[in-house]
């Protein structure tokens, strides 16, 4: 079963194709990163109009690359959400298009599902799993008891990890997309600035608000008191934080729900302080971490979430679906 796969939630167009839910045959991501630069972060219009002018080219090469004809496509998945909704619609109008001219079923897929699945490329889930969801607009504890069954044990009460890491480096004046700067940064550093702790209970929430706003204050106090900021020991300083209370909640779910996997998904992932933790703390269990070009958006990891929920997941009757910038994970 060949799978077309479509991700356009954010700042990146991708196009992959997928044989059986397994096999990339290719993966193609035209990415904005450097035109958001400049405004230290994306901007949803100038988003929206990129994925338009580039999305055509993107779906050629990424057929081309496969060396399949468009009569060997089986199934076309796109992101339907959660993400900025004129790119979520840029791509799900060019999926479905493609899709009505060619005759091709069509699912939308949940952008986070996709995350969770890029772990499936190379290596194989095994269930009951629990997974670490972490990104730019994701911190989540999901338990999964079989493909395309979702159930979110926690989740952030205010800012995503990665939302934090971005805070942080713009404060810091590292550029966009700041959260690889601080953990390259951060490698080089110690752990000088004292950092608090952050503790909601025995739960399996997070909140990365405090954390945040205690490096910002730590950062105008030394600057009125006409101290140097060693950046180095401060980016360190806050991603040992950070980085721990994901492990702490992290291990106390996994211990609770007995799961056979540790997995993680999302941007975050790539996070080399983070994958270090992951191996130390889960030294006893099976961890899967995927391979860091299938951290970040790309079309890859849709092409093989399309795949499984087209064979386990709950399957619209009509291709007439529309975009969602909030969708629940738990609906697909």
């Amino acid at each position: 079963m060949i799978v077309l796969g479509v991700e356009s939630s954010c700042d990146e167009t991708s196009v992959a194709l997928s044989k059986d839910g397994k096999v990339i045959l290719s993966n193609v991501v035209l990415s904005q990163m450097e035109l958001h630069a400049m405004f230290g972060g994306v901007v949803p219009e100038i988003a929206s109009r990129e994925h338009i002018k580039g999305i055509t080219a993107v779906f050629e090469e990424a057929i081309k690359l496969a060396g399949v004809s468009v009569d060997q496509i089986d199934l076309v998945a796109v992101t339907q959400g959660p993400g900025l909704i004129g790119s979520l619609l840029t791509g799900i109008n060019a999926a479905k298009a493609f899709a009505f001219a060619h005759d091709i079923a069509v699912v939308g897929v949940h952008h986070i599902a996709g995350h969770i699945y890029a772990n499936q490329i190379e290596s194989e889930m095994q269930f009951p799993l629990l997974c670490l969801v972490v990104s730019g607009g994701h911190t989540e504890l999901v338990l999964m008891n079989r493909h395309f069954q979702f159930e979110k044990l926690g989740e952030t009460l205010d800012d995503a990890v990665g939302e934090a890491y971005d805070k942080v480096a713009r404060v810091l004046d590292l550029g966009y997309p700041g959260g690889p700067k601080v953990d390259a940064l951060a490698r080089r550093g110690k752990l000088t600035y004292p950092m608090p702790k952050i503790d909601l209970g025995e739960g399996y929430d997070f909140s990365y608000s405090g954390l945040k706003s205690h490096v910002i204050n730590t950062l105008n106090t030394l600057k009125m008191k006409g101290e140097t900021v060693r950046i180095e020991d401060m980016c360190a300083s806050f991603q040992a934080s950070a980085v721990e209370q994901l492990m702490i909640k992290s291990r106390r779910a996994f211990d609770a729900v007995g799961a056979k996997q540790f997995v993680v998904a999302g941007g975050v992932a790539a996070n080399a302080h983070l994958r270090d933790r992951v191996s130390d703390v889960f030294s006893d269990v099976e961890v899967l971490v995927p391979p860091l070009k299938y951290c970040t958006d790309n079309a890859a990891m849709i092409s093989i979430a399309g795949y499984y929920q087209y064979r386990f997941g709950n399957i619209d009757e009509n291709d007439d679906f529309n975009g969602y910038p909030r969708m629940h994970l738990e609906r697909k």
